[in-house]
C-alpha cells in the first residue's frame, strides 16, 4: 500500500503523536508499505527525513513549541501528490493537518481516516483559560464530533477513548489500534550507570515520571503525593524526565512544598539512547495523568521490567491490570503514596511485579502486532474493487 500521513506535529517537535507516527511507520516500511508525511517545517533537520514533506509553518503566539502549517503551501504541491497515486489518507491531529487530510484526500479520490490521540476535552481549557472549563468542554466535544464525522474512518488509541466518542455522537466507522512498543523498548539497559551519570547513590528509592511536563498530566499530584510517601520513605527520590510548559510552575511547586531534595528534573531522555537507562534506574514508575488515550510511557516502563503504580483513566484503563506488572491507585495521594510504599519497602514484591510488567508488554503490545492491525483497517474502508 501506498499511505500518506498529514501531521501538525512531528520531529524534531516530542511528544506521544510524534511518537506513535514514528512507530507505525518504521513497522509499515518494514512489512513494504510506502509511507511518506506531510508535517511542519521546524528550521531542524531530523535524520529521517527522506520520507517527510515539510510545508512552510507559521508560529503560534500562546504556544511556541508549536507551529501551524500554511494551508496553502501544502495544497500547491498538489500535483506532486497525485503521481504518488497513494492508496489512503491517514490524518494524525485535528488542526491544519485536518483540513488538509480532509482536502487531499478528496481531491486525490481515496478514503480518509483520522487518528483521535488526544482527549480534547480535558485539554482545551488549560490553554484557552480565558475560556470557562465547562464551555471549552463543550467547544472540544462540539468539534471532536464534527471532525470524526468528516472522514470516513476513525482509529481510537483504546477502547475508553472510543467510547468517549461514540457518547459524542460520532458515527463513522471505528477501530481501536494502539501504539504498540519498538523492539529498542526492551533492549538491555544499565540502571545503576544512569544513576552514577546524575548523582543518585544506587541505593536511594527512586520513582519515576516520564512524559510531557504539561499540565494536563497531572504532575502536580505526584508532588503532593511525594510529600505523603517521604514521612514513610524520607529518602525517596522522584525523578521527572521530560520537558514542556509546566516546567516552571512544578519547579515552584516543588520548594513551595520543601522538595527540592526530593524531586529531580532531567529533561528530555531521547529513546534510542538515555531512555531505557532511565527506566532501568528506578524501582517503581509512577503515572497519575487522567486524560491519556493510551499511555505508552506506561508500557515503555513494563518493558524495562518495572512495576507501575498509576491512575487508571480513559486510556490507561485499557493498559492496566491489577497484578499484571502494576498496582491501581484512585486519585487520592495518600492511598497513591501508600502503594508506592508498600513496593519500596519490599524488594521480592518489587521484583515479582517487575518481572510480570515485562512479560505483560512482550506478550501483548509489540509495534509490529499493532501495525499488522493498522493495515488490516484500512484495507476494511479502502473501496472495493
Amino acid at each position: 500500500m501506498k499511505i500518506l500521513f498529514v501531521s501538525d506535529v512531528y520531529f524534531p517537535r516530542i511528544n506521544g503523536v510524534s511518537t506513535s507516527i514514528r512507530t507505525f511507520v518504521a513497522q509499515m516500511q518494514a512489512m513494504g508499505h510506502t509511507v511518506h508525511l506531510i508535517a511542519p517545517e521546524y528550521g531542524v533537520k531530523t535524520p529521517d527525513e527522506a520520507w517527510i514533506k515539510r510545508i512552510p509553518a507559521r508560529k503560534i503566539y500562546f504556544d511556541p513549541e508549536d507551529k501551524l502549517m500554511k494551508y496553502g503551501a501544502a495544497v500547491d504541491r498538489l500535483s506532486e501528490l497525485r503521481q504518488e497515486n497513494y492508496d489512503i489518507v491517514h490524518i494524525h491531529t485535528p488542526f491544519v493537518a485536518h483540513y488538509l487530510g480532509l482536502k487531499l484526500a478528496h481531491l486525490l479520490n481515496v478514503p480518509s481516516v483520522e487518528t483521535y490521540h488526544t482527549f480534547f476535552e480535558d485539554y482545551l481549557h488549560l490553554y484557552l483559560p480565558i475560556i470557562p472549563k465547562k464551555i471549552a468542554r463543550g467547544i472540544a466535544r462540539f468539534i471532536s464530533k464534527r471532525q470524526c464525522n468528516a472522514v470516513d474512518a476513525i482509529v481510537a488509541p483504546s477502547q475508553p477513548m472510543l467510547d468517549v466518542l461514540r457518547e459524542y455522537g460520532v458515527k463513522s466507522k471505528a477501530e481501536v489500534v494502539p501504539t504498540g512498543l519498538q523492539a529498542h523498548s526492551f533492549n538491555k539497559s544499565n540502571g545503576a550507570e544512569f544513576r552514577k551519570k546524575h548523582g543518585i547513590d544506587k541505593n536511594r528509592p527512586v520513582g519515576l515520571f516520564v512524559g510531557r511536563v504539561a499540565f494536563e498530566k497531572n504532575i502536580g499530584f505526584l508532588l503532593r503525593m511525594w510529600t505523603e510517601l517521604i514521612k514513610h520513605q524520607p529518602d525517596a527520590l522522584l525523578i521527572i524526565a521530560g520537558e514542556g510548559p509546566a516546567e516552571a510552575s512544578l519547579h515552584a511547586l516543588t520548594k513551595t512544598l520543601n522538595l527540592e531534595y526530593h524531586v529531580k528534573f532531567i529533561g528530555y531522555m531521547d529513546r534510542n539512547t538515555e531512555l531505557n537507562d532511565c527506566y532501568a534506574s528506578a524501582d517503581v514508575f509512577v503515572f497519575s495523568s487522567l486524560s491519556e488515550t493510551q499511555g505508552l510511557v506506561l508500557l515503555e516502563a513494563m518493558a524495562q521490567a518495572k512495576p507501575v503504580v498509576a491512575i487508571a483513566e480513559l486510556g490507561t484503563k485499557s493498559i492496566l491490570i491489577e497484578g499484571e506488572g502494576a498496582m491501581i491507585a484512585p486519585h487520592d495521594e495518600f492511598i497513591f503514596a501508600d502503594k508506592v510504599n508498600v513496593l519500596l519497602s519490599d524488594a521480592k514484591l518489587r521484583a515479582k511485579l517487575g518481572k510480570a510488567a515485562l512479560n505483560y508488554a512482550k506478550t501483548r503490545w509489540t509495534d509490529k502486532a499493532q501495525a499488522e492491525r493498522m493495515i488490516a483497517f484500512y484495507k476494511e474502508i479502502m473501496p472495493k474493487e
